[in-house]
Formats: structure tokens, sequence, C-alpha cells
């Protein structure tokens, strides 16, 4: 049995994957996911499992050299946001249009989806490398 924080296999073999720029994004329970792109659905209910506890277990795996949020996130869910950059203090933000946002998710190596359902909680995780 898997001893790191990690332990959804899908997850895991999507991150075990990636190279050096590669995406994989986080979502909330609304945001449409394009159907070439491998759909990873943890949702439950209503707020489970929420978007900071799937971005934080996704962190525990995966370096991460740039985040893609959409600038409606930041009026909208300023908590949430100010939580995100905390988590990526020494990391590129990028912002864009949640309509952007959208579109780059077509890239993305899977889309998890989360039961979250605070608005434009939504994230692209860029990979880095790890030396």
């Amino acid at each position: 049995m898997k001893k790191a924080t990690l332990i959804n296999s899908e997850i895991s073999y999507e991150i075990s994957k990636m190279g050096h720029t590669d995406s994989i994004t986080i979502c909330d329970s609304g945001l449409p996911i394009p159907s070439r792109v491998k759909r990873i659905d943890l949702s439950l209910k209503k707020g489970l499992p929420t978007f900071l506890d799937t971005l934080d277990t996704v962190l525990t795996e995966l370096c991460v050299e740039e985040i893609i949020i959409a600038k409606e996130l930041i009026s909208a869910s300023n908590d949430l946001y100010l939580e995100i950059v905390k988590r990526f203090e020494n990391t590129k933000i990028t912002i864009v249009s949640h309509e952007e946002f959208k579109e780059m998710t077509t890239s993305s190596k899977a889309i998890i989806r989360t039961g979250e359902y605070t608005p434009y909680a939504n994230i692209i995780l860029k990979s880095g490398v790890v030396f």
C-alpha cells in the first residue's frame, strides 16, 4: 500500500507521467470539462472534497513552477484567492479571464473535479522540475 499522502491512484498516475510545463487542472463542481481531457471526478456532494484539500494533497506530489487562475476569482471569492496566493508565494502566478482559463484547460493532462461550490475555484498547475 502506498505510504505517501496522495493515495488516489488516478491522480498519482497522471502526475507521474507529467513532464516540465505539462499541466493539470483542479476545478470546482461547475467548470465545464472538455470531453477530450481525462476527467478525475472526486465530487461526492456539495463541498466534498474541498478545493483546498484537493490542492494541498496534489501539492504533496507535484512540483509546480506556475499557476493559472481566472481574474474573476479575485473579486468573487477573494478569501480563496488569498489562500491560493499563500501557497504559491515563490511561484509564477498568471491571471487570465475565465473564458481564457476554460480554453487553457483543453491542454491539461487531466482535470480533477472537486465538490467545491465556491465561484471560480479553479486552478491550472504547470509542472516544474525537481532539479
